[in-house]
């Protein structure tokens, strides 16, 4: 068979010039699936390749995402008789009531879910064929719409109602268009997790049931205002329930129906229903609250030897893209007040859950961008035992997202240290881990048109046409794929020389990413699919995907992540793309491509596919276009989406790498030329030869300038990513104070001693290198018991020698409650 006679045969079907073969073809049941005749994947629409019932059993929704909560409205594109029936059907299992309007426009309501991530869903007519599907994003409640959330006004009122001095109206406003009825009953709703056999209190003996359920309400048949206030009572039957969230339905649905439309307010601590007791001596109160946590505690699995160490930094933090996100809790810059981490700026959270336990990690940072550790104030970083934003399965605890953190990490901060001044108990189980054993991940990029920095820091240029692996390790199962296409100038000609348009990538088995340019912004897909994305929706901007994240804060920067680690940023700037590739270390040695061989030896990065390198020191622009094209992907290989006829005739049917296109090599620079003049004004400092390059390429100094700020981004996310020393938190020595709280190399620690006390040990510590501190341990010895000591020891080198011993001992223990995971570890912030 021919290459022409294949590509005859594909064009067919793309134009539907073979639509006769089409007769008897059905998207029945069959959404996202692709046959030889035609299709039934979302990529059909613009290829002209759909089978005839495609759009009425294959449909989109609107909305396309809502909070996991439910109650959202979805808004089918199927069109049906109001006289007719709708069972909507979530994940295969979920079957509820939809409606239809009087145009015929069906709907679902989204129902309570335990879970985020793309919700597939199906709908029935006769009540037994569920053969219409589509999908939609269930959102963790916070990264959720807030136009749809029920504001709790004044929320430290609520969360503080009933201590010392804090009682009086709570109030809470909607937004009253949305609920759809002049009357409304306003419902109080609790959650917990219960043993899923006997329902009692959560413990690790047996499996736990997550319950979100309906408690009372607090108001019938209101008038939908949008507003309600009130003065809350003790509650006498569901005081034991700590946690919950209030909803908004219309007065027409029954008292806790479920699964109906109707918003919902944020989950909060229920301190403004709870007891007589607690409002009679709330200290008290949280005080056993807080104690009953701690004895439970001590019988759960340790899991903090499973957590990524904190980046040491707040630069390092934002620079990890790949492993660390912001926390929108605590975010200065954002307006948020840290009230769980008061006096940090930002905390960032660790985006995987550990592997075990589903556990995460918060590092959270002062106003110097030093790291903040609980041994020194209550601001300090804490882990998690159950990360906030859940894990996959997802659904069971303490995988929940929100609700299994809440209860696992934030009640008893409230119980312990809000609430009471017991917050030692709390940081006892909720230590630092600190920073000695972070290692900040190696970047890759790719800029301009296009140059190409390696892990180990080798520079070159590339201008192959074609479609070619930037990173691929069969050994950790990571594909990450680049498409460029030729440079088109302002006056339409074609340039000798390419840029890239798009890159896709896949781990294992993640669903698959690309990042494609479209109209000069960047256009997101899974599996293929565009993914919806509006600037103005928050809930679109974070999507939890299979074994990958997704991060869309605009249309011209995305942030990949998946489960090992891995980052991969795509920016545009000007309609020029850059990607940066974040490695973490264990893939040292491990990767190849055009972005190298990450080993710390930049010799060896010019490796081609058949395992021959190229001396970089001495390698022609000609040899590294010819190692460059060695790396074309296969058609087999290909995580390409080709769902037009431009990119099918252009990267689909010919070679992966175009042979026929030859860049130019070298730009020579007439001194005639009046852009020669301003691009040496402006192409200077590091990155020149690439502004210069670029400049000449394209005939345009602006393009020039945005490859140079590009070079210049890179350099400040080298900077930030530079390994540095910790050498661990020192504690304030026993009657004494300790002067300094950071603990990289270079810092230096001052002790002295309270009033009536004597040190002992050293004054100052200073942190070297090689990751210790100078000097000896400090001790406070008061002044009536010098005497005594000295007796006893002997003199006061052994006193200094009994220190060395009591901290060697001290490290002992750390590392024996390391090696006995099931024990509690009550610090953890030294190296």
């Amino acid at each position: 068979m021919t290459a022409n006679w294949r590509e005859t045969v594909l064009l067919c079907g793309i134009f539907l010039i073979c639509s006769s073969k089409t007769a008897g073809q059905t998207c029945r049941g069959k959404c996202g699936a692709m046959s030889e005749v035609c299709s039934c994947h979302t990529t059909c629409v613009s290829l002209l390749t759909c089978c005839s019932d495609y759009d009425q059993h294959c449909f989109q929704v609107t909305p396309h995402s809502g909070s996991m909560l439910g109650g959202r409205a979805l808004r089918i594109s199927v069109v049906l008789h109001p006289s007719e029936r709708l069972l909507c059907r979530f994940k295969g299992e979920i079957i509820r009531e939809g409606f239809i309007d009087a145009e015929g426009h069906a709907h679902c309501i989204s129902p309570l879910l335990y879970e985020t991530g793309w919700i597939p869903f199906d709908v029935s007519t006769d009540g037994i064929n569920f053969d219409r599907s589509g999908e939609y994003l269930s959102v963790h409640p916070r990264k959720a719409d807030p136009a749809f959330e029920v504001t709790l006004v004044n929320a430290t009122q609520w969360q503080y109602y009933g201590t010392p001095n804090v009682a009086g109206w709570l109030k809470m406003t909607w937004n009253s268009s949305l609920i759809g009825a002049d009357k409304v009953n306003v419902e109080l709703w609790g959650y917990r997790e219960v043993n899923g056999s006997a329902g009692a209190a959560m413990s690790g003996s047996s499996p736990l049931r997550a319950e979100l359920s309906y408690l009372y309400s607090l108001g019938r048949n209101l008038d939908n205002t949008g507003a309600f206030s009130f003065i809350p009572e003790c509650s006498k039957d569901y005081s034991d329930w700590d946690l919950g969230n209030i909803r908004i339905t219309s007065s027409s649905k029954s008292d806790g129906a479920r699964d109906v439309q109707g918003l919902w307010s944020g989950g909060h601590v229920l301190a403004w229903h709870l007891d007589q007791a607690f409002r009679d001596n709330s200290a008290a109160w949280a005080k056993n609250k807080c104690l009953q946590w701690d004895v439970l505690e001590k019988q759960l699995p340790n899991f903090l030897n499973e957590l990524i160490d904190c980046p040491c930094t707040l630069a390092q933090a934002q620079a990890d893209t790949g492993r660390f996100h912001a926390d929108y809790s605590c975010d200065i810059e954002r307006g948020s007040v840290c009230i769980n981490h008061p006096g940090s700026v930002r905390c960032f959270r660790a985006i995987q859950a550990s592997p075990t336990h589903g556990s995460g990690q918060r590092c959270c940072y002062d106003g110097t961008g030093a790291l903040a550790l609980t041994g020194d104030s209550i601001c300090g970083s804490t882990p998690d035992r159950a990360h906030d934003w859940g894990s996959p399965p997802y659904g069971e605890p303490p995988r929940v997202p929100e609700y299994s953190h809440w209860l696992y990490d934030v009640m008893s901060f409230y119980y312990c240290c809000l609430w009471s001044d017991h917050c030692h108990i709390y940081f006892s189980h909720r230590p630092s881990s600190g920073c000695c054993n972070y290692q900040p991940p190696k970047a890759g990029v790719v800029l301009g048109d296009p140059h190409f920095l390696t892990f180990d820091g080798l520079s070159y240029t590339f201008n192959g046409k074609g479609e070619y692996y930037l990173v691929s390790s069969p050994d950790k199962e990571l594909s990450v794929q680049a498409r460029t296409e030729q440079v088109k100038l302002k006056n339409g000609a074609l340039a000798r020389a390419t840029w890239l348009s798009s890159v896709a990538m896949r781990e294992k088995t993640s669903d698959v990413i690309e990042v494609r340019l479209a109209e000069g912004r960047l256009q997101v897909l899974r599996n293929r699919k565009v993914l919806p994305f509006a600037k103005d929706e928050m809930e679109q901007r974070w999507m939890d995907l299979h074994r990958v994240f997704v991060f869309i804060p605009s249309p011209q920067n995305v942030t990949v992540m998946f489960l090992s680690g891995v980052g991969v940023e795509v920016r545009v700037h000007e309609g020029i793309m850059a990607v940066t590739v974040l490695l973490p270390s264990d893939f040292a040695n491990h990767t190849q491509g055009l972005l190298g061989l990450m080993n710390s030896d930049p010799s060896d990065d010019l490796l081609t596919q058949r395992g021959e390198v190229i001396p970089s020191a001495a390698a022609t622009p000609e040899e590294i276009f010819d190692f460059g094209a060695d790396w074309n992907i296969s058609k087999k290989s290909s995580l390409f989406t080709y769902d037009s006829k431009y990119l099918l005739d252009t990267y689909s049917f010919p070679p992966s790498h175009d042979p026929a296109f030859v860049p130019a090599f070298s730009q020579p620079e007439p001194p005639g030329d009046p852009l020669v003049a301003d691009m040496l004004t402006t192409c200077v400092g590091e990155g020149a030869q690439f502004c210069k390059y670029d400049t000449l390429t394209t005939r345009s100094l602006a393009v020039g300038n945005t490859t140079l700020g590009a070079y210049q981004n890179l350099q400040a996310l080298m900077e930030a990513l530079r390994p540095v020393v910790s050498c661990g938190w020192l504690p304030t020595p026993r009657n004494g104070k300790k002067s300094g709280t950071h603990y990289l190399e270079g810092n230096t620690l001052s002790f002295s001693c309270n009033e009536g006390y004597r040190l002992y040990g050293s004054t100052q510590g200073t942190c070297l290198d090689d990751g210790t501190w100078t000097g000896e341990q400090p001790y406070c010895i008061a002044d009536d018991n010098v005497g005594f000591v000295l007796g006893t020891v002997g003199s006061l080198s052994a006193l200094v020698t009994m220190g060395v011993m009591i901290k060697l001992h001290n490290r002992k223990q750390d590392r024996e409650r390391k090696e006995k995971p099931d024990q509690m570890v009550t610090q953890d912030q030294t190296c």
